[in-house]
């Protein structure tokens, strides 16, 4: 199993239908377990994939309508019910407080002091700081960046980071008489001393490694923020409510066609792209076209979401 997936729990919109259940993302990133938009039914699904309470290590979601929120009640419970002792953070739009409340708060359940709150208003980045390793370990760190959409609703999206880093050179390395524990310390430090005792700094035997990047669109129109939370980023996940057939449709609801989330994932020059949030107006047979009309616009692998699919985030080059 990939350390970074994403498990596609439902890929529907406002309608769940035979073949594709409400809203929910489940993204794996090393030690984080990051729960996207938790729509009806979104417990059940992460049953039949395989994943558990224990697995859940922050919940974001984008908006307060349902298709994106009612599984919260649910989940909320089973993490309470199962005992999870760390801390589940959830990030949600403050505007919709008032929402989250009656969520969290649904029915009567043995309550839990696991979650941790972070409503987020204007531009709004967060830090697990609990995960940080040193410098050269890079697995337990992750900013997450919250960026208001433009939709009927107050709704974010989110970028979720780690740190940039360095690409060790060995050749240049072994030039400069830079061997064994010295070159973690070099990485640690920035700069060390060779046997000859000259000083050793880090960019004369390493290049920048860009940190992997995953964003998460969902409902929104067209909007340069929904490009700032996808550039360059390795797996995009972006709504897809409709083909082109019916942008005025999409248009008056604030929704992206194919054609439109393929076009913004070139304009951020993304690496994978991931359709979702399909209407329930279209059949299997209409997948096909989601694909085409994205593809016309973006160059790039593309997938369509299917529940229950994993979809692994891309390695960057070495």
């Amino acid at each position: 199993m990939s350390a970074r997936e994403l498990v596609i729990l439902g890929s529907s919109s406002a309608v769940p239908t035979k073949r594709r259940n409400h809203n929910g993302y489940f993204l794996r990133w090393d030690a984080h377990g990051v729960l996207l938009d938790p729509g009806e039914g979104t417990q059940r699904q992460m049953r039949f994939a395989g994943l558990s309470a224990h697995d859940v290590t922050r919940i974001c979601v984008t908006h307060f309508h349902g298709d994106h929120c009612l599984g919260i009640p649910g989940v909320v419970q089973r993490i309470a019910r199962d005992r999870v002792e760390h801390p589940v953070h959830a990030v949600f739009p403050r505007a919709g407080e008032e929402y989250w409340r009656r969520l969290r708060h649904a029915t009567a359940f043995g309550d839990t002091d696991a979650i941790a709150e972070h409503p987020v208003e204007g531009e709004a980045a967060l830090l697990d700081e609990e995960l940080r390793g040193g410098p050269e370990d890079r697995s337990g760190r992750l900013a997450v960046t919250a960026l208001p959409l433009r939709h009927r609703i107050p709704t974010y999206g989110y970028r979720l980071a780690e740190p940039d880093g360095w690409r060790m050179l060995p050749g240049r390395l072994a030039a400069r008489g830079v061997h064994g524990p010295a070159v973690g310390a070099l990485l640690r430090e920035g700069r060390v001393r060779n046997a000859a005792g000259e000083l050793v700094r880090l960019e004369e035997c390493a290049e920048p490694r860009p940190g992997q990047v995953f964003a998460f669109v969902m409902d929104t129109a067209v909007c340069a923020n929904a490009v700032r939370l996808a550039r360059g980023a390795d797996l995009l996940v972006i709504e897809s409510t409709y083909l082109q057939s019916e942008a005025a449709l999409a248009a008056s609801y604030a929704h992206l066609t194919a054609a439109q989330a393929g076009r913004i994932a070139a304009e951020a020059r993304v690496r994978r792209l991931v359709l979702t949030h399909v209407s329930e107006r279209y059949e299997p047979g209409d997948d096909a076209r989601f694909l085409a009309e994205a593809g016309a616009e973006f160059g790039g692998e593309i997938v369509l979401a299917a529940d229950l699919d994993r979809v692994a985030v891309p390695r960057r080059p070495r």
